[in-house]
C-alpha cells in the first residue's frame, strides 16, 4: 500500500454506497462492483463504515458482534472476497472499530443484565445517587447519559444512544477482547483501522456532576487514553497499519501525542473544530453563517501546530456524520461546480492525508427534505422533538434539522440519472435528492470539466509532487477575510494556494504574479499574468 503521506482515503458508508440485490440497502457486493471506479479515482484506501451484526439503531455504530456480518450487508465470504479484490487493485481496506461502546444487544451486555458480575464489569454500572442518575451528564444524542435498569437497581452509562452502552476500558479483560477483534481482522488482510470516538474511552476515577457543561470535560481525552492506545497498537502488531482516530472535542496538545510517530499510538487523527465555525455559540443545533476568519485561524492552529510537533493530520470536509460541504460552506446552486472544486482544492493541497467521502467527488449536496418524516437518523429525530420542546415552531425546527442532520451525508450515492440513481433497483432506504439527474457518476465521467475530473486531478497531483505530501505549511494572509491562503515549501520549491470562499470577486491584498510559475490546478480556466483578485469561489495552486 502507498505511504500514508501521499495517500488518499475514500470513505464508504455501506448502507448508501451501492445496492447489489435490489433491497434498497447498500451492501458489500455493491462495493465490490464499484472497485474499478474507485481505482480510476486513484484512491489508496477505503474506509468502510461498520457492517457488523447490529440492530442498526445508530446505523451500525451499535455493534452486537464484532465477528459477524450483518445479513443486510452480506456474508463473511463477501467480505473475504472484497479484501482480496481490493488488494488486487492496489487498494487497502480500513475497517471501522467502534470500541467506546457496544450495542445493548451484544452478548456481553445481555450477560451483564442477568447480574453476572464479570460482565457487569465490562460496562459502567453505577448505583443511584439520591434516587437519581449518578451524574447530570448529557448524552450526545440528547437526554441524560445514564439509563436505569430496575432489575439490577443500577444505572449504566451511554454517552450516545440508550442502546449503546459504554465499555469499561479500566477492565483489562475488555481491552483484551477488543485486541482480539483487531487481531482477527488483521489476519484476514485488513490494512487499516479507523477508531470511532476513541478519545472518549478513558473515563474518570470519580464520576461527578458537571455544572459548567454537558460532562464531556470529565471523559474527553481521559486520564489513561494514551496508555490504552499504546497498549492496543503494541499488543496487536498494527504499528505498520493505516490507523486514524476520530477525536471528539479534543485538544491540539493531545492530538500532537496521538499522531506523533514517536508515541506509537495512531498514524493520524480527525479533529472537528473547523466544522463548528457555523455553530451559533458553539451549539450544533443553532445556526449561523460560517465564520471564515475563525476557520482560517483554526487551520493555522491545527496545520502549523501538528507540523511543529511532528504529528500528522487527516484532512476532510465530509463524512457520514456531517452535512455536505458544498451546501454548508459553498453555493450548491449558482456556483455549485466552482465552490465544490474550491473546497476540494483547499483540503487536498494541505499537510495531511485527505479523505473523500462518497459522493463528495461529485459535489453531492444536502438532502433538501421538506418533512421530518423523511429523516431516518436517530439524532435528528430526537433533536427535532427537543427543538419543538424548546419552543421552536415546526418550520424553525425543520430548517435547523435540514442544515445539520447526519442524513445529509447519508443519502444514497448518485451513480446514474435514472430513477434510483443507479444505487438500487428497489426502494432506497433513504430518499435520493432530485438533483441526481445531473449530479451523478455517469454524467460527470463524460465531462472533462466535472467535479469528479477535478478530484481525480487532485489525487494524482499528491502522488506526482512531493511538496504536497511532504512540504511544510504556513497559513498566509491574502488580504481578505474571505480568502484562505497558505504556502507549502520543500527543497527550495514553493507551492502557493489561494481559495476564495465567497460567491463574488474578491481582491487580493497584494497582486500575485504568475510569471515563471506553474499553475498546478485551478477551478477556472488557468489564469495568466498578474492576479489581482480571485473570481467567485476561485481556487488556484501555483508552484514556483
Amino acid at each position: 500500500m502507498s505511504d500514508f503521506r501521499n495517500s488518499t482515503v475514500y470513505q464508504i458508508y455501506v448502507k448508501s454506497f451501492c445496492d447489489s440485490n435490489g433491497d434498497g440497502i447498500g451492501d458489500i457486493n455493491g462495493i465490490r462492483s464499484k472497485l474499478d471506479y474507485l481505482k480510476s479515482l486513484g484512491v489508496d484506501y477505503l474506509w468502510i463504515t461498520p457492517f457488523f451484526k447490529s440492530p442498526m439503531n445508530d446505523n451500525g455504530y451499535d455493534v452486537a458482534d464484532y465477528y459477524a456480518i450483518n445479513p443486510m450487508f452480506g456474508t463473511m465470504e463477501d467480505v473475504d472476497a472484497l479484501i482480496v479484490e481490493a488488494r488486487e487493485r492496489g487498494i487497502g481496506l480500513m475497517f471501522d472499530m467502534v470500541f467506546n461502546h457496544t450495542s445493548t444487544d451484544h452478548e456481553w451486555f445481555r450477560k451483564a443484565l442477568t447480574g453476572d458480575p464479570e460482565y457487569m464489569d465490562y460496562y459502567i454500572f453505577k448505583d443511584p445517587v439520591d434516587g437519581h442518575a449518578p451524574t447530570n451528564w448529557v448524552s450526545k444524542f440528547g437526554g441524560n447519559a445514564w439509563e436505569y435498569v430496575p432489575s439490577l437497581g443500577k444505572y449504566y452509562l451511554h454517552l450516545f444512544d440508550v442502546s449503546q452502552a459504554d465499555l469499561n476500558w479500566e477492565n483489562p479483560k475488555v481491552r483484551e477482547e477488543l485486541k482480539n477483534v483487531i487481531r482477527f481482522w488483521k489476519k484476514k488482510g485488513v490494512d487499516g483501522f479507523r477508531y470511532d470516538v476513541v478519545n472518549l474511552i478513558s473515563k474518570p476515577a470519580v464520576f461527578e456532576d458537571d455544572f459548567e457543561g454537558d460532562g464531556r470535560r470529565f471523559y474527553t481525552d481521559g486520564r489513561h487514553i494514551h496508555s490504552f492506545l499504546k497498549e492496543l497498537v503494541g499488543d496487536t502488531g498494527i504499528a505498520g497499519c493505516m490507523t486514524v482516530g476520530e477525536m471528539s472535542s479534543t485538544s491540539l496538545d493531545n492530538c500532537t501525542r496521538y499522531a506523533n510517530p514517536a508515541e506509537k499510538e495512531l498514524k493520524m487523527v480527525f479533529s472537528f473544530h473547523h466544522l463548528k465555525v457555523d455553530y451559533l455559540n458553539g451549539q450544533k443545533w443553532a445556526l449561523k453563517a460560517p465564520d471564515f476568519g475563525e476557520l482560517r485561524e483554526l487551520f493555522r492552529k491545527w496545520q502549523e501546530g501538528m507540523q511543529d510537533a511532528g504529528a500528522w493530520n487527516a484532512v476532510f470536509w465530509c463524512n457520514h456524520d456531517q452535512p455536505r460541504a458544498v451546501s454548508r460552506f459553498g453555493d450548491d446552486k449558482k456556483y455549485w461546480k466552482e465552490s465544490a472544486k474550491m473546497l476540494a482544492m483547499m483540503i487536498h493541497m494541505m499537510r495531511g492525508t485527505p479523505y473523500i467521502y462518497e459522493g463528495e467527488e461529485l459535489g453531492m449536496t444536502n438532502a433538501d427534505y421538506t418533512d421530518i418524516s423523511q429523516y431516518q437518523d436517530v439524532e435528528s429525530t430526537n433533536y427535532y422533538q427537543i427543538l419543538l420542546d424548546e419552543g421552536k415552531s415546526p418550520e424553525e425546527a425543520l430548517e435547523i434539522i435540514a442544515a445539520r442532520s447526519r442524513d445529509n451525508g447519508r443519502t444514497p450515492m448518485q451513480w446514474t440519472p435514472e430513477e434510483g440513481a443507479g444505487f438500487t433497483t428497489g426502494t432506497p432506504w433513504l430518499g435520493i435528492p432530485a438533483n441526481h439527474t445531473y449530479i451523478n457518476v455517469e454524467s460527470e465521467e463524460k465531462d472533462p470539466d466535472s467535479i469528479l475530473a477535478f478530484y481525480k486531478k487532485l489525487v494524482a497531483l499528491r502522488k506526482e509532487y512531493e511538496i504536497i505530501a511532504d512540504g511544510t505549511i504556513k497559513i498566509t494572509d491574502a488580504g481578505s477575510e474571505d480568502i484562505i491562503s497558505y504556502e507549502r515549501e520543500l527543497d527550495g520549491a514553493k507551492l502557493s494556494v489561494f481559495c476564495n470562499l465567497k460567491g463574488q470577486e474578491t481582491p487580493l491584498g497584494e497582486a500575485f504574479c504568475l510569471e515563471g510559475k506553474k499553475v498546478l490546478a485551478c477551478n477556472y480556466p488557468d489564469s495568466e499574468g498578474c492576479v489581482k483578485a480571485l473570481r467567485p469561489f476561485e481556487a488556484v495552486a501555483v508552484l514556483a
